[in-house]
């Protein structure tokens, strides 16, 4: 039985034979594009060596699904890949989990579940487990995707929101924003003098570099849902510290820049799917540097602020582009709906 008009029905999601027709035709064969599908059991197994392991899941229900530089299935492995990466893990494997709207075409659905695929063996990680579930039209939004998410955790990374110290710097490993303001050009329907594409990346080699560099690492985190500014709140927060931040030394392209002028947004809560927050005591600063710029991902890194001290805790200021200073806030609201 194959699925009638290219669509996806109801009995898609019904656990019978056209389940089994949808999974072994359509889902499997695309996130396994070179054969080595799993077993199509309810778990998997997993062989890990001892220690500490870090567990993750997300959900992505990103509007519209398919946008420039990425698609709803890269987004969700790559979040949730860069989950564990910044908890300090080494992703060992994942779960990807699509639930459909009667009518989404089939070939959307090969297309969101092969860009997983792709971005899973890409990243070195393997998609071990899954599930499909199908809902009524008008009940859904095409797709949404759950993804969860394993890891071997470092014994030499310990990182947390509360471990920011005087002293230490804070890094970003590329331009800001170009998450949000990709998706809000489909949107809005917005053109760029040059186009502006979606982050979406995994970052865990990139934690890899810092890690193998010999770098005091204190805290990761990558800026998504209200953005750097949000991120850096919590952290001061957490840490009890003020920060302080620069936004002349920010990257940032152009084209993402000005449309946050045109619509009046704050880049620095704007979404990004691609970008880590590294904070490293000031020692290592120029060794994180170094560590960043030689990796593919991280070539326009900066250091873009310091942690100051325990006075006025919890404090974020930035100076701006005209050397003037302002408070930093977290994001009130809802900037762009989902976003991811």
């Amino acid at each position: 039985m194959t699925p009638r008009d290219g669509i996806v029905l109801l009995g898609h999601g019904s656990g019978g034979a056209m389940s089994r027709d949808l999974l072994e035709n359509v889902i499997i064969p695309a996130l396994h594009e070179d054969g080595a599908a799993q077993q199509m059991e309810d778990a998997a197994r997993l062989t890990l060596p001892s220690g500490q392991l870090s567990f993750t899941t997300d959900s992505y229900v990103v509007d519209p699904i398919f946008f420039p530089g990425g698609d709803i299935g890269e987004l969700a492995v790559n979040g949730t890949i860069n989950d564990l990466a910044m908890s300090g893990a080494r992703p060992v494997a994942l779960s990807v989990a699509f639930i459909i709207e009667e009518g989404l075409a089939v070939d959307d659905l090969r297309r969101v579940a092969r860009s997983a695929g792709r971005a899973a063996k890409a990243a070195g990680v393997a998609i071990v487990c899954g599930d499909t579930k199908v809902v009524p039209k008008g009940r859904g939004d095409k797709i949404y995707v759950n993804t969860s998410g394993v890891g071997l955790a470092r014994g030499n990374v310990n990182v947390s929101a509360a471990n920011a110290r005087p002293g230490d710097v804070i890094l970003v490993n590329g331009t800001i924003g170009d998450h949000g303001v990709a998706i809000m050009s489909v949107r809005e329907g917005l053109a760029f003098e040059s186009p502006v594409k979606s982050d979406t990346a995994a970052l865990h080699t990139l934690v890899d570099a810092l890690a193998d560099a010999g770098v005091e690492l204190h805290e990761m985190r990558d800026p998504t849902r209200g953005g750097l500014a949000t991120v850096m709140v919590e952290i001061a927060q957490a840490s009890g510290v003020a920060i302080r931040l620069d936004e002349r030394q920010a990257p940032m392209d152009p084209a993402v820049a000005g449309a946050c002028e045109i619509l009046g947004l704050d880049p620095l809560v704007v979404a990004n799917e691609g970008k880590m927050i590294a904070i490293v005591p000031g020692a290592d600063a120029d060794k994180a540097l170094k560590a960043m710029r030689a990796h593919p991902l991280g070539v326009k890194a900066a250091v873009i602020g310091e942690v100051t001290g325990p006075s006025a805790k919890g404090k974020v200021t930035l100076t701006s582009m005209v050397g003037g200073e302002r408070v930093i806030s977290m994001l009130q609201g809802e900037l762009l709906p989902r976003i991811c």
